[in-house]
């Protein structure tokens, strides 16, 4: 079966559980299947390597993860109205991918986390298509044929899904946020399997 890739990275666990719902609609494409992986973490100084495998939760992505996918979605912590250092540094690695023309002609969307209503969820989710439209990414968002896309009173923006973890950064999404990423996991499996 064709695999979406679902590359994340999540500090407080708030982007991984998006990132399982994503995955979920992923999943109700007939065809389909979910490929979970994550990014290392950065540090501002040299510190003790991270070890290759993660101790929990999603494997690092490698370079054959992106060759061998049929689709792609980004998610990342929301960091003063971009995303996080991790995956941008993992982002700013793929020079050979995008001369190669790695991801061109997949479809790819996003989704991020914030602690705050205004936290910049939006921004984020721009910032994150941005390399993906250098790569040559089909690019999709939810549509507002999505019902809940207009009654969240939390996180879901036509640009991805987003969460709002709120003051006690609780990483469950709410039940319109889980219902947004399920539709975005489902929207671009479904144009992956057009596509292909």
């Amino acid at each position: 079966m064709p695999d979406i890739l679902v590359l994340y990275y999540s500090r407080n666990g708030s982007v991984a559980q998006l990132a399982r719902q994503v995955a979920r609609g992923i999943g109700e494409v007939p065809g389909m299947n979910a490929r979970l992986r994550t990014v290392p973490p950065v540090a501002p100084v040299t510190r003790v390597a991270e070890p290759p495998v993660p101790g929990s939760g999603a494997p690092y992505v490698e370079r054959a993860d992106l060759e061998e996918c049929a689709g792609l979605l980004l998610g990342s912590p929301t960091r003063f109205g971009n995303m996080a250092a991790p995956l941008k540094h993992f982002l700013d690695g793929l020079g050979a991918e995008w001369a190669s023309g790695t991801l061109v002609g997949k479809p790819a969307g996003v989704f991020t986390s914030t602690a705050s209503m205004h936290g910049g969820q939006e921004s984020t989710l721009l910032s994150m298509m941005l390399p993906l439209l250098h790569h040559g990414c089909v690019v999709a968002g939810i549509p507002f044929t999505e019902p809940r896309l207009s009654s969240t009173r939390g996180g879901g923006t036509p640009y991805g899904a987003s969460h709002v973890a709120g003051p006690g950064d609780d990483p469950e999404p709410s039940e319109d946020e889980a219902v947004l990423a399920r539709a975005l996991g489902r929207r671009i499996a479904g144009l992956a399997a057009r596509l292909g």
